[in-house]
C-alpha cells in the first residue's frame, strides 16, 4: 500500500499507478493550538510505502513521527519512506560552536522510524552518501537531473541545443548529469555567499554571446543565486535565459523576481508541488521502491 497526504495527491496518484498498488490517504486535523491529529487506515498490509516530502518541514516531521509509529501498530512490518525532498540537509557541520548539526539529527530520526528512506537529490555537500548519516545502507539518494536534461533538450531543435549553466560549484554535478545522455554542454559559475541574500556570482571566461542558456540546480528557495546568475548572463549577451530545478521551493516573490531578472521560463520536477512542475519523478521513485523489495 502507498500511504500519502492530500496536499501531495497528484504525485501520490502517479506513483500508485507506477507501483500498481493500493493508494490510501492519511487524514489530518489541526487543533487551534497547532497540535496535529492523524488517522490512518485501521488495518495495513505488511509492506507500506509512505510518501511525504519535507518542504515546510517542521509540521511534516511531526506527521512522520505520528504516522510512522502508528503504521507499525496497524500491521506494517516493512515501512519505506519516499521523501522526494529531504529537509535539514544544508547544516551538515557545526559552522559555529554550539550549532546543532541538523543533517545528522533529522536523517538519524527518519532512520529510526523507517526501514528504508528514498529521496531525490539531497544536499550531500560534505558527505559522499546517506550511509554516513544513516548507517546500514538504508538511505537511497536518487537524482532527477537526467529527467530535467531530457525535458530541456526536448524544447529545442537537436542542432540548436541550449547551454546549461550551474549557478555555483555545487551545481556542477547536475550540469554533468543532465548533459550526459542529451549532448547538452554546460559551464559552472563561481559563487561567493556572505549571507542568505548576499551572494555574488562570477561566470568563467567563455564566449556565450547569443546563446540560449538554461540555469540548472537542485533546489531554489529565495531564488537569489539564480537572479545573480541571470544578471551575469545578461551582461555576457545571451539570447535567452530559462531555469530548471529539481526542487521548486520558491518562497514569497521569488518567481516574480526571476521574471524581473530576465528569466523567460521556469521548469521543475514534481518532487515539490509547484505551478512550474513539468516533469514527474513518479517512475524514478517507483523503480527505486521496486529495487528495494
Amino acid at each position: 500500500m502507498l500511504l500519502a497526504f492530500a496536499d501531495e495527491s497528484p504525485l501520490a496518484h502517479a506513483l500508485a499507478r507506477e507501483m500498481d498498488c493500493e493508494l490510501a490517504f492519511v487524514e489530518t486535523h489541526h487543533f487551534p493550538d497547532g497540535e496535529i491529529k492523524l488517522r490512518l487506515p485501521p488495518a495495513l498490509p505488511p509492506r507500506v510505502v509512505m510518501l511525504r516530502g519535507l518542504q515546510q518541514p517542521n509540521d511534516r516531521l511531526v506527521q512522520l513521527m505520528l504516522a510512522g509509529r502508528t503504521a507499525r501498530e496497524l500491521g506494517a512490518r516493512h515501512l519505506t519512506l519516499a521523501s522526494p525532498y529531504l529537509a535539514y540537509m544544508r547544516q551538515d557541520m557545526a559552522f559555529q560552536p554550539g550549532e546543532a548539526v541538523s543533517q545528522r539529527i533529522v536523517v538519524g530520526f527518519l532512520g529510526s522510524l523507517f526501514d528504508r528512506v528514498i529521496t531525490i537529490d539531497p544536499h550531500l555537500h560534505r558527505i559522499a552518501s546517506l550511509d554516513e548519516v544513516m548507517p546500514g545502507s538504508r538511505g537511497v539518494a536518487l537524482t532527477a537531473a537526467p529527467l530535467l536534461g531530457a525535458w530541456i533538450a526536448s524544447q529545442w531543435p537537436a542542432d540548436a541545443l541550449p547551454l546549461l549553466v550551474g549557478p555555483d560549484e555545487e551545481a556542477e554535478q547536475w550540469v554533468r548529469a543532465a548533459g550526459e545522455r542529451t549532448g547538452l554542454q554546460g559551464l559552472v559559475c563561481r559563487k561567493t555567499r556572505r549571507g542568505d541574500r548576499d551572494v555574488t556570482v562570477e561566470l568563467p571566461a567563455q564566449d556565450i554571446t547569443g546563446r540560449d542558456v538554461v540555469i540548472i540546480d537542485d533546489v531554489a528557495s529565495t531564488g537569489h543565486t539564480i537572479v545573480q546568475a541571470a544578471a551575469a548572463l545578461r551582461e555576457r549577451g545571451v539570447a535567452s535565459i530559462d531555469v530548471a530545478v529539481v526542487h521548486a521551493l520558491f518562497g514569497g516573490d521569488a518567481i516574480e523576481r526571476l521574471m524581473q531578472a530576465g528569466v523567460r521560463r521556469v521548469w521543475s520536477t514534481d518532487a515539490v508541488p509547484h505551478s512550474s512542475n513539468v516533469v514527474t519523478v513518479a517512475p524514478l521513485l517507483a523503480r527505486a521502491i521496486a529495487d528495494c523489495d
